[in-house]
């Protein structure tokens, strides 16, 4: 049995990704990196705030509080969904705009410096990890069989 699984090694690798990302955007912009993917996924299209709370895994009273830290800031406009009841819509501002985009330049040099110094080749590293998010995305459900 090899030391450490794969299963393993990939979580490992996330979590370091996850943590030194948070510290890159906190030391630069002063914004988490989990509020970060919030601005990403506003700008990619989760347009309400339970599309947002469903797109991070987390509860809605804590995608709530988000919105709210990152409207004040200025990065979120927030405003009534037209359909009615208690959903808010989410856009990003033009200063939110400018910050996704700053943040995610920052992101990908430190990770293009990073893979360039593990020796791995950073197009074919990229499209791999593509190529495997296309996968997973695509399938109807994790089936047991495939994964432990």
């Amino acid at each position: 049995m090899p030391d450490r699984s794969l299963a393993f090694d990939l979580h490992a690798l996330t979590a370091r990704l996850d943590r030194a990302a948070d510290r890159m955007l906190q030391a630069s912009a002063g914004l988490s990196y989990r509020r970060f993917l919030a601005l990403v996924l506003v700008g990619e299209g989760a347009p309400t705030q339970k599309a947002l709370a469903e797109r991070l895994g987390v509860t809605e009273p804590s995608t709530s509080r988000m919105v709210g830290v990152l409207h004040e800031a200025g990065l979120l406009d927030v405003s009534p969904d037209p359909a009615g009841g208690n959903r808010r819509r989410l856009s990003l501002t033009p200063a939110g705009k400018e910050q996704v985009e700053a943040c995610a330049t920052l992101l990908e040099g430190g990770l293009v410096g990073l893979v360039s110094a593990s020796g791995v080749d950073y197009e074919r590293y990229a499209q791999d990890t593509r190529d495997l998010v296309r996968t997973f995305d695509s399938a109807p459900s994790p089936d047991p069989e495939v994964l432990p």
